[in-house]
């Protein structure tokens, strides 16, 4: 999102986060019955297409600003990741989905928020901030864009940067096969006939002083041990509780 230099400058007077009043909150319904019956039917879409595991459930903190990162595999990602987690996702996505019309109505109505890709977006840094600021779970696929051959990328630093502002608990969890569900370039959900599973691993929270590559390198590590773990079970055992 940006190089050190940028990072530590915006996190001055000109990186403050939005009040919290400017968070904008889904109303009552939504988390009464909207939320509960849309994952029912996002989880039995998973559930078909990909026969859908999740582990280490039990380590997502139930209360509070919680920062979610995920590896990027397929445009089936969100969903996945809203399956495996029992909290309603604020998720930021690309700004080019608003675009489109049957995307955007589905993203405003989850209150996603837009990002602009190869720039430095404050604004959309800033909204992320005051949302785990006001106890909101919200999720940034720290690669910035899709892998194409499922390997983890290069994570963007600006990650790093929101870490660090937030000063909330972040938690990584990483996925396996969404790719065979929505393949790369495709948009169109099919059988997978693998399993598709989603590791979580244990939430840390980070200084404020905490250097861009101590954050960029335990995210890293996380992601591929949790991918790993993904693709063989059973080396996530010691950290995940049973299949959820």
């Amino acid at each position: 999102m940006r190089d050190e230099n940028a990072e530590r400058s915006a996190e001055g007077e000109n990186a403050r986060p939005r009040a919290v009043t400017e968070v904008d909150r889904q109303p009552p319904a939504f988390y009464a019955w909207q939320f509960p019956f849309a994952k029912f039917i996002a989880w039995l879409l998973m559930a078909l297409l990909g026969c859908f595991t999740v582990r280490g459930k039990k380590n997502i903190p139930q209360q509070g600003g919680l920062l979610i990162l995920s590896n990027h595999r397929s445009d089936c990602d969100p969903v996945a990741v809203q399956v495996a987690c029992p909290r309603p996702i604020r998720f930021m996505a690309k700004s080019e989905l608003w675009e489109m019309k049957g995307v955007r109505s589905v993203l405003i109505w989850l209150k996603c928020f837009p990002v602009k890709r190869g720039e430095p977006d404050r604004a959309a840094i800033k909204y992320a901030v005051a949302l785990l600021q006001a106890g909101e779970a919200v999720c940034v696929f720290p690669e910035g864009q899709l892998s194409e051959d499922g390997q983890l990328q290069e994570l963007k630093p600006g990650i790093a940067l929101i870490v660090r502002m937030a000063n909330v608990p972040v938690i990584c969890v990483g996925l396996r096969n969404t790719e065979r569900v929505v393949p790369y370039g495709s948009t169109i959900p099919r059988p997978a006939f693998r399993r598709v599973r989603a590791v979580w691993g244990e939430p840390r929270t980070f200084e404020h002083k905490a250097d861009t590559e101590e954050i960029l390198g335990w995210v890293t590590d996380q992601l591929k041990a949790l991918t790993s773990a993904a693709r063989k079970p059973e080396l996530g055992a010691q950290n995940s509780d049973s299949l959820d």
